[in-house]
C-alpha cells in the first residue's frame, strides 16, 4: 500500500468504484473480513474494498504492501470490514493458511475473529481434501498441509474463550466438512484439559480432522436419507472408518490418526464397530474422539434427526448409551463446555 493514501475520508481510498453496487446487490460479490487480519508487510494475491456512501471502493490492489500505519488508520478510523471479491476467495484462504500462526497470536485481533479465519481454513482444508481427492485418495503434500495446519492451531485452541466463539460459529446443519472441524475443536480442547502431550493432541487433531474421509466413498442417497436406513444401508454406512483408512493409504499417517479413522465408532461396552473392541483396548484419545464425534453430531442438525440442545445430548450420551462412553472422558466433555459456557 502507498503511503500517500492518507486516509479514509471522501477522495482518500484510491481505485474504482465497483460500478454502483450497494449492499443488496453486493451480498454474492463480495466477503467482509477484520481489517486487522490484513497484515502489514505482507503482499496480498487479492483486493481488498471499503464501503464508501454504499459503494464499494478499492483500497488496496493485487500485489500492494501493507504498512502498519495504513492497518492502524482502517481500524482507528472505525473501519470494522473490509471487503473482498468472492471469486478471489481461495487466494486470500491460502494467505490466511500462509499466515495462521501470526492471525492466531495477534492480540490485536477479537478473540471471535481469530475464532472465524479457524473455523473457515479448517472447513476450507477438508472440503478441499474431501471433494478433491477420492477415489485416489490423499497426496503427500495435502496431509503435510493438514498436519501444519492442526499444529499451528492447537495453542489457540486452549484457550476457553476460543472454543466458546467456534461453538458459537458452527452451523446447525450437520455435514461433513463441519462436523469434522467441530469434533476436531471439541476433541482438542479434552486433550488439553486432560493435559495429554501436544504431540498426540496434533495427532488426534489430524485424526479428526480425516475421522470421516470415508463418507466420501459411501453412497450420497444413504448418507442424506431423511428416514432410518435399512439394515443394508447401515451395513453400507459402517464401511466408512474402513473406507476411510483405504484412503490415506501410502500417506505417513502415525499409527495414532490410524486409530483415529479406524476406530472412532467404537464403544467402551463393545457395542461399536467395525471391530466391537472394548475397554482400554480402544486407545485413550480415540475415546476422546469418539465422545466428541458423537457430541457434535447430536447438536446439529442431520437428515434424519433435528438437533439437540447441548444439555439434552449429555443426557442421552449419559443416560441412554450406557456403557458406550469413557467415564473420565465424558466428565472432560462437560467440564470443558462448561468453562467455555456452552453449557
Amino acid at each position: 500500500m502507498r503511503a500517500k493514501r492518507r486516509g479514509l475520508g471522501s477522495g482518500d481510498a484510491v481505485g474504482k468504484n465497483v460500478g454502483s453496487v450497494v449492499d443488496g446487490e453486493a451480498k454474492n460479490l463480495f466477503f467482509a473480513v477484520h481489517p486487522l487480519l490484513i497484515f502489514p508487510e505482507t503482499l496480498g494475491t487479492f483486493k481488498v474494498y471499503i464501503k464508501q456512501a454504499g459503494r464499494f471502493v478499492l483500497y488496496a490492489g493485487q500485489g500492494e504492501l501493507f504498512t502498519p500505519r495504513h492497518r492502524t488508520k482502517l481500524h482507528d478510523s472505525g473501519v470494522t470490514e473490509v471487503y473482498i471479491l468472492a471469486q478471489e476467495r481461495q487466494n486470500y484462504q491460502d494467505y490466511v493458511e500462509r499466515h495462521l500462526p501470526r492471525i492466531l497470536a495477534d492480540e490485536e485481533v477479537p478473540v471471535r475473529e481469530r475464532s472465524r479465519v479457524l473455523h473457515s481454513a479448517a472447513t476450507g482444508i477438508v472440503q478441499d481434501v474431501f471433494d478433491n481427492k477420492l477415489p485416489t485418495g490423499m497426496t503427500k503434500r495435502e496431509y503435510s498441509r493438514i498436519l501444519s495446519f492442526v499444529d499451528k492451531s492447537v495453542q489457540f485452541l486452549s484457550r476457553d474463550e476460543a472454543l466458546k466463539q467456534i461453538a458459537a460459529l458452527a452451523s446447525h446443519d450437520y455435514s461433513v466438512y463441519s462436523h469434522s472441524v467441530q469434533v476436531f475443536v471439541y476433541a482438542t480442547a479434552i486433550l488439553q484439559a486432560m493435559h495429554v502431550e501436544e504431540e498426540l493432541v496434533v495427532a488426534t487433531g489430524v485424526g479428526a480432522l480425516l475421522h470421516d474421509l470415508g463418507k466420501m466413498a459411501v453412497d450420497k442417497a444413504i448418507l442424506h436419507k431423511p428416514g432410518p436406513l435399512t439394515q443394508e444401508e447401515r451395513r453400507v454406512v459402517e464401511t466408512h472408518p474402513v473406507k476411510g483408512v483405504a484412503c490415506c493409504m501410502g500417506m505417513p499417517l502415525s499409527p495414532e490418526v490410524t486409530a483415529c479413522i479406524l476406530l472412532h465408532h467404537e464403544r467402551i461396552n463393545g457395542s461399536g464397530y467395525p471391530g466391537g473392541i472394548t475397554g482400554e483396548a480402544i486407545p485413550l484419545h480415540v475415546r476422546v474422539l469418539s465422545a466428541a464425534d458423537v457430541y457434535d453430531a447430536m447438536t446439529t442438525k442431520r437428515p434424519y434427526a433435528e438437533a439437540s440442545s447441548p444439555f439434552e445430548a449429555l443426557r442421552v450420551m449419559r443416560d441412554d448409551m450406557p456403557g458406550a462412553f469413557d467415564v473420565e472422558v465424558f466428565k472432560t466433555l462437560v467440564m470443558v463446555l462448561s468453562g467455555a459456557h456452552i453449557v
